[in-house]
This record gives structure tokens, C-alpha cells and sequence, in this order.
């Protein structure tokens, strides 16, 4: 299967690179970005004489002559205007940005402060939270990938709002990325200066991903209300945990929870639930495409802290992509991206 990166100089789409690169099924026919032509490796220093093919200009047509399937991993505002070029094309479409996740168009303007992608390739794309949608993924053509933030958020809440447990009212999500969340154009705010020891919060309230969760959580209980949700910078390059609090409307025990979230996910390779009293951290998944999570009940206030961690450019990006790809093209979901976590 020929597959196209496009967007292949920022982190999301190096770290395609590094995931097809060992794929047994899908290879890469052509790497592409706007920076014009010159070697990968001249870019990403650690890929010479691993991968040395040349990165192409962008011309849609030529590239869906050439390929099956079409990674975009360009920023948002540029994804969903590449997107409308290939519609009518024949080759699927897998999109890392934002730009096709959601479905109304004000949102995206409210939320992205920019002009949002044609309805009719929103419309066209399946929301690929890997997990959860699976059927609706290996029916599709195009696919918009969930972000990070909202893949830890939501694989973490899923059961209890699935089984409306929870406040509807009440959901407060309390995240950390690392810094490559930000993407590969420096900032002061990835400044190494400006990140070594310290931690900062940012967009408070205020982040993109939050009506994205919003959407996902309202398809499954539309009972649910807006959520609190913060968003912090760690002196660390990769890694998401998001904890998370919510107020139980049913008596249950920590068992019966733990027994809930292991029921939801027995059919995920890739979500881990800890069992009682072990919580997991950012190390113990990253360079993966593992979820883990860990719960834990107060007794005293009827609350459960659920904690959710991921590899922010695997889950929350590069991996998860490929995941989608191989549930698209009827393949083990595991093929390609069964990485065990690096450690230490």
C-alpha cells in the first residue's frame, strides 16, 4: 500500500517516518512539504542513511495518481484547504491538524481564530478516536485525527459518560503536555530558557481541543455541559497527562469502577487500566501508542480522579493516525505501531 506524507519537517510528521518506516504494509512512495526540495535527512539529522528520499513539492494530483493514502500533517489551516483538493480524487485521507474535527464551521472560527475548512470536507471525514469509532473508521475515506489532548481526555472519560455515572455539570480535566505539543516553530514560550525548570500554564479555558472533547462527549451523553479544562507546559519534549475529576451520581466502590473501565477497553490493545491503587506516568508510554490510565475514588467527596497518559506525537498524533489507517484498510490495528514504551 503507497502511502504520502505531507507536512513531513514538523514533529508529527517525522514521527510518521519513524512509525512507516517498519510498517509491513504500507510504504512510503513520496514525503512532501512547502520548504521546498532537499534531502529528509538534512532536516532530521538522525534519519541519514535510514531514509534518504527527498521531500517534494505539494501537487495533489500528482500525488493521488501516485499513492493510496495521503497523511496530512500540516498545520491547522492549511490541512483543511489541502483536504478540499483531494476530494473526488482516488486516495483516503488521513488529516492530523484540527481543521476536519469540527462540524461546525463557527466553532472552528470561534475556537481557531481562522476561516475554516469547506463544509463539504468536514462533512466527508469520520472523527477517529480509534477506540470508539471503530466501524464508522473502517468504512472511511477520509479521516480526522483526534488531538492530543482531547484523545487522553476522552479515553479517560468515556466509560462514565458512556454509562452516565457522572455530573454532566461537573467535569474538570486538568492537563500537561510536553513541549513538542507546540510544534517545531520556536516561540518564547518553547524557548529553552524560558521552559528548563519551570511549568506554566496556558490558553486557560481557552484551548482548541476543548469544544472538539465537548462534541465527543455530547454524542455519547447529551446531557453533558461545558467542561473546565486547563492546559499546561512541562520542561519535558513528549509526553500528555491529563487528570481528571468528576462527581459520581451512583454508589460504586473502586473495584466496581476498575472492573467498568476494564470492560470498556478489553478489546483495546492500547488502553492499559492500572489496577487499584497504581497510577500510571508520562515515561511509562512514551515513544508508544499506548493510553494509561488510573482511577481513584474519594469516599469522602464522591469524587473519581481519573489519570490519562499518552505520547502526545504517538496516541495524540502519528500513532494513532497509523492506527486509523490500518482499521481503514481491515489490518491488525497493532501493525506497525506495537512499540514497547522507552524506558527510563
Amino acid at each position: 500500500m503507497k502511502v504520502a506524507v505531507i507536512g513531513t519537517t514538523g514533529y508529527g510528521g517525522v514521527e510518521l517516518l519513524r512509525i512507516l518506516q517498519r510498517h509491513s504494509v504500507f510504504h512510503i512512495q513520496s514525503i512532501h512539504s512547502s520548504r521546498g526540495e532537499a534531502p529528509i535527512w538534512e532536516e532530521y539529522p538522525h534519519l541519514y542513511q535510514l531514509n534518504n528520499q527527498t521531500l517534494e513539492t505539494i501537487e495533489p494530483e500528482k500525488i493521488a495518481a501516485e499513492a493510496d493514502l495521503v497523511f496530512l500533517a500540516t498545520p491547522s489551516g492549511v490541512s483543511g484547504q489541502l483536504a478540499a483538493q483531494f476530494a473526488g480524487m482516488d486516495i483516503k485521507v488521513i488529516d492530523l491538524s484540527g481543521d476536519l474535527r469540527l462540524k461546525n464551521q463557527d466553532d472552528y472560527v470561534k475556537w481557531y481564530k481562522r476561516e475554516a475548512a469547506p463544509q463539504h470536507a468536514i462533512d466527508k471525514a469520520v472523527y477517529g478516536l480509534s477506540e470508539w469509532n471503530r466501524e464508522q473508521i473502517a468504512g472511511a475515506d477520509w479521516i480526522s485525527n483526534p488531538g492530543c489532548y482531547a484523545t487522553s481526555a476522552l479515553l479517560g472519560l468515556a466509560p462514565v459518560v458512556k454509562e452516565k455515572l457522572i455530573n454532566p455539570a461537573a467535569i474538570i480535566v486538568d492537563a500537561k503536555s510536553g513541549t513538542s505539543g507546540a510544534g517545531r516553530k520556536p516561540t518564547r514560550m518553547n524557548m529553552y530558557a524560558e521552559m528548563s525548570e519551570n511549568f506554566q500554564i496556558y490558553k486557560v479555558n481557552e484551548h482548541q481541543h476543548i469544544p472538539e472533547i465537548e462534541q465527543q462527549l455530547m454524542e455519547w451523553n447529551e446531557d453533558i455541559k461545558p467542561i473546565t479544562f486547563s492546559t499546561h507546559l512541562l520542561p519535558i519534549s513528549r509526553g500528555i497527562m491529563a487528570t481528571i475529576y468528576v462527581q459520581l451520581q451512583k454508589e460504586l466502590n473502586i473495584a466496581q469502577l476498575n472492573q467498568l473501565y476494564q470492560e470498556h477497553y478489553q478489546n483495546a490493545p492500547f488502553v492499559r487500566v492500572y489496577p487499584e491503587g497504581h497510577y500510571p506516568s508520562i515515561k511509562g508510554v512514551s515513544g508508544s501508542n499506548y493510553c494509561d490510565i488510573g482511577l481513584h475514588l474519594d469516599v469522602r467527596t464522591g469524587r473519581l480522579t481519573i489519570v490519562s497518559v499518552i505520547d502526545n506525537l504517538m496516541k495524540g498524533a502519528a500513532g494513532q493516525a497509523v492506527q486509523n489507517a490500518n482499521i481503514m484498510y481491515g489490518l491488525d490495528e497493532t501493525t506497525g505501531i506495537d512499540f514497547i514504551p522507552m524506558y527510563p
